[in-house]
């Protein structure tokens, strides 16, 4: 299956915990921090979620 990169762009401080689970659950530990992903349907969605703090990198 094919790959994404994701960026973590915006901070999760002063978010819902929802929102810092799924930033931590992605991988994230710190910012500016690019991870790569498989693109699965669990992960796009994790993305779609927190999309307003993460950024998907070409």
């Amino acid at each position: 299956m094919a790959t994404i990169k994701i960026k973590q762009v915006r901070s999760a401080i002063n978010r819902t915990a929802r929102q810092k689970a799924t930033i931590q659950a992605l991988g994230f530990r710190k910012l500016n921090q690019v991870i790569e992903k498989e693109a699965t349907p669990q992960i796009l969605g994790m993305v779609n979620k927190v999309q307003h703090l993460v950024k998907v990198v070409e």
